[in-house]
């Protein structure tokens, strides 16, 4: 199926240029099943995708179209043959946010641009959630419309069966269950009428002639604005120190109060929350990618977000108890 959408996308490259191919390089994947290609002619340069998931695929033509009329920083849609799962993008370069924290393998310092780099995205989330949510088609989204109890769920079985079951990890099934009833009853009382863009990490972030621009979007749906927070400050191997994390937080909420009233510690109360669920979705998809398919990178994310557990048994700040999982997390760091 691959060769056929290589072959498809040439052709739609030289439909749309009139120019014949003359480079065509895979980009690395990633998690997903998506795959995207480098393509050059004599006189353009498009990243060329392929994924055979339709709905998704209209998901993400959609919320393209409506954040580039909002002249949010996403690439723009050059060309897409639908029925064939394929698109032309703008190509933004190599360079993503996450990779100027490392050189190579070694992990550098968080430099101050690369700190001014962190305010730009947060000033430019806040965008993504309170005007790209407004008159967005959430019929699209895909798999769900919102981040609702099915959503959640999905994510906390996903840390059972793929993390805790992979690893050995003993618990008990109905106290633990109880407990994640209690944490998303929880979190389905913060308000949740914004964009929440889901996969809001640090890797997303291009920079491109030194200002970020923002991709894979297409998992976007209706939620609360801790979550993307929580997804990019709290991104396990980007591991940024807790105290930059807390000056980001605070930076995030001055920048969000110039739009909307804010009660800061009911929604820091919310966030603590949010770092909770997204920190066991990573470690479910850390347990899938890992443990079950054998990739070795996901093996070794593993380590940086035992860091945000520990964290969590001594800073989270939820008005609710979570025995059982609170001693599973005990657990896990031993």
């Amino acid at each position: 199926m691959q060769a056929i959408a290589e072959k498809n996308l040439k052709n739609l490259f030289t439909q749309t240029f009139t120019e014949n191919v003359t480079g065509f390089v895979a980009l690395p994947s990633s998690g997903s099943e998506r795959r995207y290609f480098r393509i050059k002619s004599l006189n353009n340069n498009v990243i060329g995708a392929f994924n055979k998931d339709i709905k998704e695929n209209i998901a993400f033509l959609t919320f393209t179209n409506h954040f580039e009329e909002l002249s949010l920083n996403v690439p723009s849609l050059i060309a897409f043959e639908l029925d064939q799962g394929i698109y032309l993008l703008q190509d933004l370069g190599d360079v993503n946010l996450f990779s100027l924290l490392f050189d190579g393998e070694k992990r550098l310092p968080v430099s101050d641009k690369v700190i001014g780099y962190y305010k730009q995205v947060l000033k430019a989330l806040i965008r993504f959630q309170l005007e790209g949510g407004k008159n967005l088609d959430y019929s699209v989204c895909y798999p769900r419309q919102a981040f609702d109890r099915q959503s959640m769920q999905w994510d906390l079985n996903y840390f059972k069966y793929y993390f805790l079951k992979l690893k050995d990890i003993p618990f008990d099934e109905q106290k633990l269950e109880n407990d994640f009833s209690s944490l998303i009853d929880y979190l389905l009382q913060a308000p949740s009428d914004y964009f929440m863009y889901r996969d809001f990490q640090a890797r997303n972030v291009m920079i491109h002639k030194d200002v970020p621009w923002f991709i894979d979007y297409q998992g976007g749906r209706k939620g609360p604005l801790q979550y993307d927070l929580a997804s990019l400050l709290f991104q396990a191997k980007a591991d940024l120190p807790f105290e930059l994390r807390n000056e980001l937080l605070d930076f995030y909420l001055d920048e969000l109060e110039k739009k909307i009233i804010v009660e800061r510690k009911l929604f820091k109360d919310f966030y603590s929350g949010f770092v909770l669920i997204r920190t066991l979705q990573v470690l479910g998809a850390y347990g899938f990618r890992g443990y079950f398919q054998r990739k070795p990178h996901f093996i070794e994310s593993v380590t940086y977000a035992m860091k945000n557990v520990k964290w969590l048994l001594g800073n989270l700040s939820i008005p609710i108890r979570l025995p059982e999982l609170d001693r599973v997390m005990k657990l896990m760091l031993e």
